[in-house]
């Protein structure tokens, strides 16, 4: 289970000495009540932790000194109720490690027309304290948000939980694994990439397992362990009559309840936030892991086939960003297209491994062949998507650094596919099926990617920012030969980086 509330997020108020003492006691109370009224809405992920009121530089730095050394601050906010001279912060700001969330707000909502005078003036300054600070961030070339608006607004609170959702995952991704169970595809070339830089970059410690100590663990399940798993099967998806009575297929479910048994605790015992297989390294498994992969993803883990590492840690931090939100995310695959005129739709899903989080309805577990890695046929969950809004997410190596692409999505309800027994999402993309494959081509976008309907790009953007990681985003204002020519202007700025 993943725990958002585990995250702090530091409020740091800024003022100075020049006010008095009485001022810098008003600064502090109307700290305390946005700490404490943010802190209890439910808009709000993690915990809202007030800190001292930053008025000095050498104040100001060990605050920022303690926020690095501590592993639960997930990043900081900051606001300047009054002018605070940003040079104080330069010490501070050049130490920092964590995410960096501008508020731009007041105390008070509005102005109090028939009373308002020199104290009301000299204590509600952040009109301009907030431009001073903000100089400061431009002029160190610092990555941040800017959230702008009265601090008791819905859209204001829900842009800093959105903020806070992606601090979470980034760090998520520095105090996990991501576990590889036998190498990449081989000869594919979108799979591989930089593992070091990634560490540097994301966290992400990549490493990789030998198939055979999975299996080991496999064949220590007992068949007893693996009925109470299929007993949660049964609670929570359609079975069939085959499914439920003693026979191979039954045997197929017993297995991959194994097989999830097994993975989920080389996962804990790895510390592990997420996982690859491939279907070219299967010694020792009976069946692809399907079913499993599934259950995993369900659970919070990311997941990558074939090795993708990339995605895999994309989908785990998906899976932060979205705890508790309506809708879902899953690993994905572009598979095939619908080219009806005015009706085009692209189909995603992959062979067996789709999360249910995104389903429509109940999924059913069922049994087939797969006709890939000579395995025994494996058990899957077979469902459609949900329709709704939704957005692709993927990450690659251009070599020199990474790139993550993103589409907007509409998800539509698919025609009947019974011979197609696989978790699939028809969607339609933004702006429009040319438009958005070109788009995506042209800046090098994976054929795997994050799926996720529970987010919309907003939180990707947000998490790219805080990783320092090139974003193109296509949309439906997207223009094929327009975004070529960023792309080209993109390559000056990131290759000076």
């Amino acid at each position: 289970m993943i725990n958002l509330k585990q995250f702090e997020f530091w409020f740091i108020v800024g003022s100075q000495d020049l006010y008095g003492e009485e001022t810098l006691q008003q600064v502090a109370e109307h700290a305390r009540v946005m700490a404490d009224e943010l802190d209890r809405d439910s808009a709000i992920p993690g915990r809202v932790v007030l800190k001292p009121t930053g008025k000095s530089p050498g104040g100001i730095r060990k605050l920022f000194e303690e926020a690095n050394a501590a592993s639960s601050c997930a990043g900081i906010i900051t606001w300047m109720h009054t002018f605070s001279p940003s040079k104080m912060w330069i010490g501070g700001l050049s130490i920092n490690k964590k995410p960096l969330l501008h508020l731009h707000t007041q105390f008070n909502r509005d102005i109090p027309w028939a009373s308002i005078d020199m104290d009301f003036m000299n204590l509600n300054q952040s009109a301009h304290g907030d431009r001073e600070h903000g100089y400061i961030y431009a002029r160190m070339r610092l990555p941040r948000k800017v959230v702008a608006g009265f601090w008791q607004d819905g859209e204001v609170r829900r842009r800093i939980g959105v903020w806070m959702r992606a601090a979470a995952a980034r760090a998520d991704g520095f105090d996990s694994v991501v576990l590889r169970l036998g190498d990449n595809m081989r000869e594919v070339a979108v799979t591989e990439g930089d593992k070091v830089e990634a560490q540097i970059k994301f966290g992400w410690q990549v490493n990789t397992w030998g198939i055979g100590g999975l299996a080991a663990m496999f064949s220590k399940i007992s068949d007893a362990e693996a009925e109470k798993a299929v007993k949660e099967y049964e609670a929570s998806y359609e079975l069939g009559a085959e499914l439920r009575n003693a026979g191979k297929a039954r045997t197929a479910v017993i297995e991959q309840a194994k097989i999830e048994i097994a993975l989920r605790q080389m996962l804990e015992a790895e510390h592990a936030g997420a996982f690859t297989t491939t279907f070219q390294d299967l010694h020792g498994l009976p069946q692809l892991p399907g079913l499993a992969a599934q259950r995993l993803m369900e659970q919070g883990y990311g997941f990558g086939a074939e090795g993708d590492w990339k995605q895999a840690m994309l989908v785990r931090a998906a899976k932060v960003m979205a705890w508790g939100l309506p809708g879902g995310v899953s690993f994905m695959e572009d598979y095939t297209y619908h080219f009806e005129p005015g009706r085009e739709a692209a189909l995603g899903a992959h062979m067996l491994e789709v999360c249910p989080t995104i389903a429509a309805g109940k999924p059913r577990i069922e049994v087939h062949p797969l006709g890939i890695g000579g395995k025994a046929d494996p058990a899957r969950m077979v469902f459609d998507a949900a329709p709704g809004p939704a957005v692709l997410a993927t990450v690659v190596d251009l070599g020199d650094r990474f790139r993550m692409i993103l589409n907007e999505v509409d998800t539509i309800t698919a025609n009947d596919m019974p011979k197609l027994p696989v978790a699939r999402a028809l969607w339609k993309p933004r702006p429009n099926m040319r438009d958005a494959a070109e788009s995506w081509i042209i800046a090098g976008g994976a054929h795997h990617s994050a799926y996720a309907s529970a987010l919309s790009a907003e939180y990707f953007l947000d998490w790219a920012e805080m990783t320092g990681v090139e974003c193109v985003l296509i949309n439906g204002d997207t223009k094929p030969a327009r975004l070529r020519e960023e792309l080209r202007w993109g390559e000056a700025y990131w290759s000076g980086r």
